[in-house]
Order: structure tokens, then C-alpha cells, then sequence
């Protein structure tokens, strides 16, 4: 095989760069651009030109045909469509906005907030929303979630799949529910692109040499793309359900084939499909000019202009643009020192012949190289595959498992250190799955991890005798009773060299139901406890096995659960309790959250805790928060792709899963449920389920007594008394967290948001008790969209 040049090499690598740093514009449905589309209610929004605040504007065509302003006091960078949204980026990408245009008022929900981690761009499918951020090519998706195995360059939404160009080798990747995003990822294959856009079910892009390459449903011609059209280095692609649209280089106009097949006369700079119809922004005036089978104007679908003013040709930027120079007359347009970057239109391919890894278009190489680098690739394949092979058969036989025979394991997972400021808990890597909702399968893949014999268990953690633990509680006597657990009775101790713990006592019963379920119990804390380790989960010392004695050992946790700080009668002062502290509440929610997330994502299997409540939150001696007994948990095999179908579900009344009480189907999204109750508990000082001071004999709700104050914009009448109201820089941290906890107790999981998005959300709102912001508590400005 013929050796490349090292200069050749170099050189190659900066034409591609320069290539990647120089894509076109790209709007498919739903990509990010000052256009953007809600084909069901026929809306079309754009990014005001000429204006200090870039505020946005929206065409309805309805009977009324109306204009309306969105935020006529914030700029906005891009916009996005979906079904019956839009949503846009604000100047600056630390906030995502989303509206509602089926009602007429566009209510609009805040569901990202974050001055760190800032979003870069953003995809809408018909409900799917995406983003990735800037600094970091990874992907966050609200309302559905997919695999991120990959960082992305740019993502693109369809219909209930996203794709996106991988930042490492411009390969194709899709994720979503629609079955189609296999078919359009296997059609890509291996070419590179330099470009992508989604449609309805297919997607195009701009492959590196310049042409476009169509894959996925094909029912009405939209893959075919025209010959000898003058699409090569298309400056703009937009897809619709049933065709596809780009923008000639030579003349900006535009060329549609399939379902509608139209060539467009005017020059445009940019377009953006919906469902059925197109909408460009026309290089002449800057006015929105929208056309196709979906728009029909006085009997006619070859198009019309909207009322709208001018609108901005590409975000407005404080950035140099590189060599793609600044667009004419950016600083009017943009009303200020911020600048538009001209669209770099000279996309021409290397001079030099790539590796055919790199261009999917390339001259075939002589079958004499062919056949050798074939030969090389074979040989390559089968040693790895070889190496691979006796590496099995030598764990094979070392474990036993191909002879039915397992060894046991220590399965010590590391603690978790969230890097930053904020002191939490994620890993570098990635989880398995980060959206963690669970599909359905049978119950037999649900299992305990049950133990043997005390022999088993005796590299995990220390093992004591009957007689030790009964001299560390003074005979197990009541006044060291401290509480009580899932199979029995918590006793403080000290251990003979100087410990304080906390023993956990099964109840002394004989061998029958009774007996098996506290056995149960202890297996399961035991198995939990001796694998997992986190900053936020409470640490298990030691065990007893004796006869028909169970006892575990856990550290001590000096300031005892959270249950009885929040409930406790005597805490009626402001003075005489660490929690009355809006800032301090915030954080034992974070603190909770995080042992959750941690047992969610990163322990292996994971880990559904099923009986998350103020009582089983304790506070050590520095007011850390930790989730402790886990004689109720259940951990599946290593995907979390698994649903878990129970015949008799387990937890405590008014903090279970009600989609689990009623349906027996547990999720992660169960502890999601369980946290949320906490958090109202720590926004309104009251039970879970409690007896309302005007009735004494009803039980009320906690999440239907809180959830409609908050929704109503009534916070403040529900918030803990004990605690005060919140101080200026609280009221924005009071209300994240209050709106968090809301979509946290929704009815079905589906609509509950993630653990890792509930740890953000308490970040950021503890963020804000530290940073001196200003807030007030209002209706509705801020929430979340679950996947």
C-alpha cells in the first residue's frame, strides 16, 4: 500500500476543516434559522430586523390572518418549528422559549435556563425539540430522548426521529421513534457530509464533493434529487413531508422535486419547510415569501409574501466571522456592534484525491491497490477478530459462565464527582442511556440481587456478631431507637473502637411470610450497599447474620432524616433550624437528586430506588443529603431499556407513582414521582398527606394542594411559613425548583422529565441563591418539557 506524504496529509486535513467550518445554510422542518414553521396551525415566525431588541414575529393564517409580536423586549438568535410549536434560542443561548400556537395567545414556557452551558443550535421534529450546546457538541432533547453515543456538529429534526453530522467523522447518526431513522442512517452509510437536513421521514444533505445525497422513504420521488439542475454546493436545504427543496449556488433560486415539484424565480437567502409548504426570506427585500401544496392563496399554491417587516438573513453575532466575510449592512440590520456572517458559498471540494473513507464520491482506485488495501483490511479485521475470540474463550473459562456457573463479584462502583462549581455528581462518560424511560418487557427481567451465605458477603463490607452490635445499643434498648426502616427497627450505636453507626434491626419473627420478606429486605440493602458508593447514598459499614438475627450497619447520620426537620412540631423558629433557609432546602434537594441520578445512570445495572420520601433522606453531620434504605430497590440487567411489570407494587402511600399503584408498571420515572413530593414537602413545610386545618378529618394531597397554587401563580400562599419569603436573589431559585417539582408528580412518566434534567434545574436554582440575581415569583415563566 502506496505511503501518503506527510505534507499531503496536512494538507488534507485543513481543506476539510476549512470545509466543516464553512457548511451551508441548512433549515430543514424544524432546524434552527431566523424562519421557522408550525405547519399544523399554519404559523410562520421570523427574527425582526432593524430593531435594538431582535424580538420575533408571527404570521397566522387563520380567518383573521394575523401579526403578532412574541417577547417585543428580548432578542432571539433562531428559531425552530414543530407541529404546533415554535421555539427559539435568546441572544446569548443561555435561554430556550417555547409557544404554544394552537392557542390563540401563544403562552410560552421557559425550558432551559442556563448561564454556562449555553445552546448552540436547535432541531424540531413534529414534537421532538434538541439542542447542542456550545464548547461541546453533545445533544440535549426535551419531550423525547435518544442514544448519544456521539457528539454532533449540527442535528436536524423529522417526524419523531433527529439526526445529526458526528463531530469526529462527519458520519450520519440518527435516533428517535420512528423506525425510519435506521433506514436513512444504513442509506448514508459511510460518506462523510457536510451538511444535513430532516424532512418528513428522509433527509438530505451535502456530501463533501459538493452534491446532494437523499435517503429514507422515497413514495413521492423526494430522494430523486434533479440532474444537471445547478445544485451542486447548494447553499440551502429544506425539507418538507413529501419534497425537498434547495437553494442553487449560482442565482439563490430555488429548485423543488417530488411531491411539488416548482423552480421559485426569486433570489433567496434562506428557506424552512413545514409539513406541506415552504417559506424563504428573499434576498431582494428581506420579506418572508412562503409557497407550496399547504399555502394556497386565492386558489393558487405558487406562493405569496407575508405582512411581515424585515427580517434578519442569519443571527446576529459579536464574533469575527472569519473569512467568510461580514453580510452587507449587518450592523443596521442588527441595530447595534453585533455583526451577520455572509454564508460561505465557495464550497469546493479538495483538489486532491481524499481516502475513499472521507469522500463517499471518489476516482476508483487500480484493482491492484484495490485488492491490496482489501487484503490489508481483511488481515486487519481477522486478527482483532481472533485476538477477540481467545479473549472470550479465556473468560469463559475463568468465570464458568459458558458451564451455567457465575463467580461473584464485588461490583464497587467509583463515587461520582460532578466537575465545576456546583460540587454535584455526574461521570466524564456517558451513561448507557440517558433518557432512562424504560420499555416494556416482562418481569422476568426484573430481579433482586439476592445473597447466600455471610461468607458471600464478607469482602464487601465488615461482618459482626450478635453480641457486639447488642453491647454498641446498650441491649437494643429504646432510648438508642432513632427510627425505623423498610424490615425494621434503626438503633443508634457505638461501635468498641469509637464509631457511632446506625444499626438496622430485622424484626425477630419465626420463619414464615413474615420472616422471608425481612430476609428479602436485607439481601437486597446488602447487595445495594456493598456495590454502590456516592457522595449522596448512605454508606453501609457492616452486616450480622445470625440464625434468624439480620442486622445492617450504616455510617451514623448526625441530623437524622429530613422528615423530621420539615414535620417536626418544635421547629417554629426561623432561628432553631438549619433548613429554614430557602438556599439550604434548594440544596437537600440537589443533594437528593443527585444520589438519585447517580443510582439511575451510573450504577450497573441500574438501580430503581421505589420508595423515595423526606424519611428516607438523612442529613450527616455537615447537612449533606443522602438517600438511604434501599430493602424496597430493584436493579435490572445493564440496559436501562427495560420496563419492569410487578404484580404487587411496593412504597409508601402519597409519595408512590401513581402510573405504578394503578398500571404495575415501574420506570425510573417512578423516583422521579417520589422526588417530586419531597420537593413540595420542602416548598410547603407539609406531608405528603396531611389533614387540612379548615377539616380535620379530610386527608389532602399534597401534590393536588400544591401543584394548583403553583400552576396558578399562588406560590407564595403555599410556601413554608417557617422559612420566610424568598429573598431577592431566591424568588427566580424558589420558583425553578416549585415549577421542577410540578412536571416532577405529572400523572404519566412519559411526561416527567429525567433525573439528570431534575439535577440541572436544582443547580441552576442554587446557583441563583449564591449569585446575587434579582427575581420576583410569578405565573408561569419558568418550567420544563419532559421528553
Amino acid at each position: 500500500m502506496t505511503k501518503l506524504p506527510s505534507s499531503f496529509v496536512i494538507a488534507l486535513a485543513v481543506t476539510l476543516l476549512t470545509a466543516v467550518s464553512s457548511l451551508p445554510v441548512v433549515n430543514a422542518l424544524g432546524s434552527g434559522s431566523t424562519i421557522a414553521i408550525s405547519y399544523e396551525t399554519a404559523t410562520v415566525c421570523a427574527i425582526k430586523a432593524d430593531r435594538p431588541a431582535r424580538s420575533i414575529l408571527c404570521y397566522r393564517r387563520d380567518g383573521a390572518r394575523r401579526v403578532l409580536q412574541l417577547q417585543p423586549d428580548v432578542s432571539f438568535t433562531s428559531l425552530a418549528g414543530g407541529r404546533t410549536t415554535i421555539c427559539a434560542i435568546r441572544s446569548g443561548g443561555n435561554r430556550l422559549f417555547c409557544w404554544d400556537t394552537q392557542n390563540s395567545s401563544f403562552p410560552v414556557k421557559r425550558i432551559y435556563n442556563n448561564d454556562t452551558v449555553l445552546l448552540r443550535s436547535l432541531a424540531i421534529g413534529d414534537d421532538q425539540i434538541c439542542a447542542t450546546t456550545n464548547g461541546t457538541p453533545s445533544v440535549t432533547c426535551w419531550r423525547r430522548n435518544g442514544n448519544f453515543r456521539y457528539k454532533f456538529n449540527s442535528i436536524s429534526s423529522g417526524f419523531g426521529f433527529a439526526c445529526g453530522i458526528t463531530a469526529d467523522d462527519s458520519k450520519v447518526r440518527c435516533w428517535g421513534s420512528n423506525p425510519i431513522r435506521e433506514r436513512i442512517e444504513q442509506g448514508f452509510g459511510n460518506m462523510s457530509m457536510a451538511s444535513l437536513a430532516a424532512g418528513g421521514r428522509h433527509a438530505c444533505g451535502v456530501n463533501f464533493t459538493g452534491n446532494i445525497v437523499c435517503r429514507g422513504e422515497n413514495k413521492s420521488g423526494q430522494l430523486n434529487v434533479p440532474l444537471n439542475s445547478g445544485l451542486e454546493f447548494a447553499s440551502g436545504l429544506a425539507l418538507a413531508e413529501n419534497y425537498s427543496c434547495a437553494i442553487r449556488q449560482s442565482n439563490r433560486m430555488v429548485v423543488c422535486w417530488g411531491g411539488f415539484e416548482r423552480n421559485v424565480s426569486d433570489s433567496f437567502e434562506s428557506i424552512v419547510s413545514g409539513s406541506n409548504f415552504t417559506c424563504g426570506l428573499t434576498a431582494s427585500n428581506l420579506s418572508v415569501f412562503c409557497w407550496g401544496p399547504g399555502w394556497i392563496v386565492n386558489g393558487s399554491n405558487s406562493g405569496a409574501e407575508l405582512p411581515l417587516q424585515r427580517i434578519l438573513p442569519g443571527p446576529c453575532v459579536q464574533s469575527s466571522c472569519g473569512s467568510c466575510g461580514i453580510y452587507p449592512a449587518s450592523n443596521m440590520l442588527c441595530s447595534g456592534s453585533d455583526v451577520i456572517c455572509e454564508p460561505c458559498l465557495n464550497f469546493t471540494p479538495p483538489s486532491s484525491p481524499p481516502p475513499p473513507s472521507l469522500f463517499p464520491v471518489a476516482p476508483t482506485p487500480s484493482p491492484s491497490k484495490s485488492l491490496r488495501r482489501g487484503l490489508l483490511a481483511f488481515a486487519i479485521v481477522g486478527s482483532v477478530g481472533a485476538f477477540m475470540g481467545i479473549c472470550t474463550v479465556i473468560y469463559c473459562l475463568w468465570t464458568g459462565v459458558c458451564f451455567g456457573k457465575k463467580k461473584v463479584h464485588n461490583s464497587v462502583q467509583p463515587t461520582i464527582a460532578r466537575g465545576g462549581s456546583n460540587g454535584g455528581g455526574t461521570s466524564n462518560s456517558s451513561p448507557p442511556s440517558r433518557s432512562l424511560t424504560i420499555r416494556r418487557q416482562t418481569s422476568r427481567v426484573m430481579w433482586r440481587q439476592r445473597s447466600g451465605p455471610s461468607s458471600k458477603h464478607a469482602d464487601k463490607a465488615e461482618e459482626f456478631t450478635l453480641s457486639e452490635l447488642a453491647a454498641a445499643t446498650n441491649n437494643f434498648s429504646l432510648e438508642n431507637q432513632i427510627g425505623n426502616g423498610s424490615f425494621g427497627v434503626v438503633y443508634k450505636g457505638k461501635l468498641s473502637d469509637g464509631r457511632e453507626v446506625a444499626i438496622k434491626r430485622g424484626e425477630t419473627v419465626h420463619k414464615t411470610k413474615k420472616f422471608q420478606e425481612k430476609e428479602t429486605a436485607f439481601e437486597s440493602e446488602l447487595a445495594f450497599l456493598s456495590r454502590l458508593h456516592h457522595k449522596h447514598l448512605v454508606s453501609l459499614v457492616g452486616y450480622c447474620e445470625e440464625q434468624d438475627e439480620r442486622l445492617l450497619v450504616y455510617e451514623f447520620m448526625k441530623n437524622g432524616a429530613l422528615n423530621d426537620h420539615l414535620h417536626d412540631k418544635n421547629n417554629v423558629e426561623k432561628s432553631s433550624n438549619m433548613l429554614n433557609s430557602w438556599k439550604m432546602r434548594i440544596k437537600i434537594a440537589l443533594d437528593a437528586a443527585r444520589g438519585i441520578e447517580y443510582l439511575h445512570n451510573y450504577a450497573v445495572p441500574p438501580v430503581i430506588h421505589r420508595d423515595i420520601k423526606s424519611s428516607n433522606i438523612l442529613l450527616d453531620e455537615t447537612w449533606t443529603a443522602r438517600v438511604s434504605d434501599f430493602g424496597l430497590s430493584l436493579m435490572g440487567p445493564e440496559s436501562s431499556d427495560i420496563d419492569f411489570r410487578l404484580t404487587k407494587p411496593a412504597g409508601t402511600l402519597g409519595y408512590i407513582d401513581p402510573e405504578y399503584y394503578g398500571l404495575n408498571l415501574l420506570t425510573a420515572k417512578s423516583d422521579v414521582y417520589g422526588l417530586g413530593v419531597v420537593m413540595l414537602e420542602l416548598m410547603t413545610g407539609k406531608k405528603a398527606i396531611f389533614r387540612d386545618d379548615e377539616n380535620g378529618e379530610t386527608p389532602v394531597s399534597l401534590v393536588d394542594f400544591a401543584v394548583h397554587a403553583i400552576m396558578e401563580g399562588e406560590l407564595v400562599k403555599v410556601l413554608d411559613q417557617r422559612v420566610g419569603p424568598p429573598e431577592l436573589n431566591e424568588a427566580e431559585a424558589v420558583e425553578l425548583m416549585a415549577h421542577t417539582a410540578v412536571h416532577c408528580v405529572n400523572l404519566e412518566g412519559k411526561d416527567r422529565p429525567t433525573m439528570s434534567d431534575i439535577v440541572a434545574n436544582l443547580e441552576r436554582a442554587y446557583a441563583l441563591c449564591s449569585d446575587g440575581s434579582h427575581g420576583t415569583i410569578s405565573s408561569g415563566s419558568i418550567s420544563i418539557v419532559s421528553e
